[in-house]
């Protein structure tokens, strides 16, 4: 078993809603990098191992389902969860996104902790198994 913690990457344009996903996830004992904008998010996904991605939906320089499909490009396999207050769990796009498995999981805001956590729990257990079978 890896002595490393999870790692994963919070991406909002909110430093706010970053540090609350962050201090939320110090529950699960896993290591968050944050990033506000796409273009950190693609630097941090290039130069680090992830576990995990939370997306913000609308992000000032691109599409929240853009960047999951960018990241996927660099980091193929890796559980994706979108957060936003612009789509709504019944939005076709969001759909769409988790039929074709573009993302693994959608939360809106305002969340709660507790769905949170399940859903990163979750994201996180089905890419441990995936490490175990490759």
């Amino acid at each position: 078993m890896s002595l490393l913690k999870p790692l994963v990457l919070i991406v909002d344009d909110d430093p706010d809603v970053c540090w609350a996903l962050d201090h939320v996830l110090h529950a699960l004992e896993v290591q968050c990098i944050r990033a506000l904008d796409g273009q950190a998010a693609l630097e941090a996904t290039r130069s680090n191992q992830l576990s995990l991605a939370l997306l913000d939906a609308k992000l000032p320089d691109i599409d929240g389902l853009e960047l999951a499909h960018r990241i996927l490009a660099s980091q193929p396999g890796i559980p994706i969860v979108v957060i936003s207050g612009y789509f709504y769990k019944d939005d076709p796009a969001i759909h769409a996104a988790l039929e074709q498995g573009l993302i693994h999981g959608f939360i809106e805001k305002p969340f709660l902790h507790t769905e949170l956590i399940e859903t990163v729990k979750h994201g996180l257990s089905l890419q441990q198994a995936a490490l175990r079978m490759a």
